[in-house]
């Protein structure tokens, strides 16, 4: 221990907050939260450690401390930290989605939608669904069994729902408010598990269907049912109590810790998420650090079960919950079915996806290789365009080897030469590094750029423009314009012997391709739909709405008849809708 740690350590004091501690190049490698920074802070130094935590005490300088009101203010400023500096020893979950709600409108005509979070008022809730494509699933069973309106905007004819009994058309005829409030009662049950009667209803039309030899109608009501079962099999535990529960349980092997929850809204089970990140120190405080970021993302529920009484204790008075552990009945059935999801994710881990381990070992290789510290921060550009049309420029970042994808941009290119791919490099480089500079940001640790040593001459003269000094490296490709390696400004090649290593940048690679060809095929679809739309006689901006709605891209656009344009459309208005398409 040096001289300087133990005069910090002496300086330290009994009072809650948050700690950061320093690498000898200043950078902050690690954030931490403390109800006693004496305590927690000085443990590290005067205990031996293990592990990660080992390793990381040995890269530790200095430290510093910022003392806090109480210990939920450090953890809000903590998780503030770490989202801006993200240090390399601080375990992160990864940065996913929302969750999605489905919601029903109020008032008015019900309508079905998915909302990403339960903020607006005019709407009650259901969820959220851990698994997006069960909300997804769930709405269009609840579209196809409640004639409820599919129309954001009110056309001025009836459409295909209508005809197909599927909506009651508010378009042309006045429902009375009772039928709505009637229509919304038993969506509501219906998202209790409480389907029978719809089930009923569908079973006496299939047979119906059946006996007058519309097999064809018959199975569609059979689909209707299966989906239904599909549904009730998803939510095959229900408890009786009808509580928001979240059930968490967790399981470590190997290094590695799985985290499990099991989301449970109104008694029912609506899915389940398992997190696998690697060991850091005790692994109650690091289940409990785990659950704290979960819940800056996700909704609280009002009951949070957990295994383990001092995980409970250290988030007592952190969570706007109540945090219980159970030891028998049915809730602690669901705990137990938590635990042995944890372990089958664990199970799952170590049997496919084993490249996703010991990445920081792997950019320390990439940073000898390469001859640069530790490239903890990455970042990728690549632009997507059509023989100069609709040119766009992306960037994704990946720290400490995860795509941090709150980090992400896109551009819009300006240059009037869109063809020309070195002056799109060149102008989505400057315009986002300059920012970073004129905003004192902190900069990555590398960038990479698709190509040769011309992508990275675009590259580096787009840094020098911008005052940005960051190592500059371009993914070299081979003869058969496969990755091989890196090259440098000079044209040095590096090449990449360790297959694992290899990988980890392909899959960077393909994120930011994948992300710059998806951002200019949402900007050419909509262009192009918009032009193809336009100058269409009787096609105003209502008509246009529902065609976006109903054909979600050109190809199915151009692949639909005039009869199924006619059930949208007035016939003359579908005529030359078709007639464009296809001329």
């Amino acid at each position: 221990m040096t001289e300087r740690i133990k005069t910090l350590i002496a300086n330290l004091k009994h009072l809650p907050g948050v700690y950061l501690m320093h690498d000898k190049d200043g950078n902050i490698i690690y954030v931490g939260k403390a109800k006693d920074l004496y305590k927690r802070v000085s443990q590290y130094f005067l205990r031996p450690q293990s592990g990660k935590v080992f390793k990381m005490v040995t890269n530790v300088e200095y430290f510093e401390t910022i003392i806090t009101a109480n210990e939920k203010e450090a953890l809000v400023l903590e998780m503030n930290l770490i989202q801006k500096y993200y240090p390399r020893y601080n375990v992160l979950l990864k940065d996913g989605s929302h969750y999605p709600y489905i919601a029903l409108k109020k008032k008015g005509d019900p309508i079905l939608v998915i909302k990403r979070n339960n903020k607006d008022k005019n709407y009650d809730y259901f969820g959220p669904f851990p698994n997006s494509g069960a909300a997804y699933q769930t709405i269009s069973l609840l579209n196809k069994i409640f004639p409820i309106r599919k129309c954001q905007t009110l056309p001025t004819s009836t459409c295909l729902y209508y005809h197909l009994g599927q909506c009651l058309g508010p378009c042309v005829n006045k429902i009375d408010e009772e039928v709505f409030n009637g229509l919304r009662e038993e969506i509501k049950a219906f998202m209790r598990g409480n389907n029978s009667k719809q089930k009923a209803e569908i079973k006496q039309k299939m047979l119906q269907a059946s006996e007058n030899l519309e097999f064809e109608t018959a199975n569609e009501y059979k689909k209707l049912l299966d989906s239904i079962d599909h549904i009730n099999t998803q939510q095959n535990v229900e408890n009786s109590d009808k509580k928001d529960r979240d059930i968490f349980a967790f399981s470590s092997r190997q290094g590695y810790l799985a985290l499990a929850v099991l989301t449970y809204r109104k008694g029912i089970l609506l899915g389940k998420q398992v997190f696998i990140v690697e060991e850091f120190g005790d692994n109650e405080e690091q289940v409990a650090d785990l659950m704290l970021q979960y819940y800056e993302k996700y909704p609280t529920a009002s009951e949070v079960v957990i295994n383990n009484k001092n995980v409970i204790e250290l988030l007592d008075g952190l969570v706007d919950a109540n945090v219980v552990n159970v030891t028998k009945g049915k809730v602690h059935e669901l705990i137990i079915n938590a635990k042995e999801n944890a372990d089958n994710a664990l199970d799952e881990y170590f049997l496919s996806a084993r490249l996703d381990a010991n990445k920081l070992e792997m950019l320390e290789e990439l940073g000898n290789i390469i001859d640069i510290p530790t490239p903890l921060h990455i970042e990728l550009f690549d632009n997507s365009h059509l023989q100069g049309s609709f040119p766009v420029g992306a960037m994704v970042a990946f720290v400490n080897g995860e795509p941090a994808k709150k980090l992400y941009r896109r551009f819009l290119i300006n240059h009037d030469e869109a063809r020309d791919d070195l002056k799109s490099m060149q102008e989505v480089v400057y315009r986002h590094y300059k920012r970073l500079v004129d905003e004192d940001c902190k900069m990555p640790d590398l960038l990479l750029v698709d190509g040769g040593l011309n992508q990275i001459n675009a590259a580096a003269l787009a840094l020098l423009e911008a005052g940005a000094n960051i190592p500059l490296f371009g993914l070299y490709k081979n003869d058969k314009h496969q990755t091989a390696g890196l090259i440098d400004g000079s044209g040095k090649i590096y090449e990449l012997n360790n297959k694992n290593l290899f990988f980890m940048l392909t899959r960077m690679q393909d994120e930011v391709h994948r992300f710059a060809i998806s951002f200019h095929k949402e900007k050419r679809n909509k262009a192009m739909r918009v032009s193809i739309l336009d100058d269409i006689p009787g096609l105003g901006d209502k008509r246009k709405e529902m065609i976006y709605r109903s054909y979600s891209d050109l190809d199915s656009l151009k692949n639909a008849s005039i009869e199924e344009f006619s059930q949208i459309l007035p016939r003359e208005v579908a005529e030359a809708l078709y007639n464009k398409l296809h001329n």
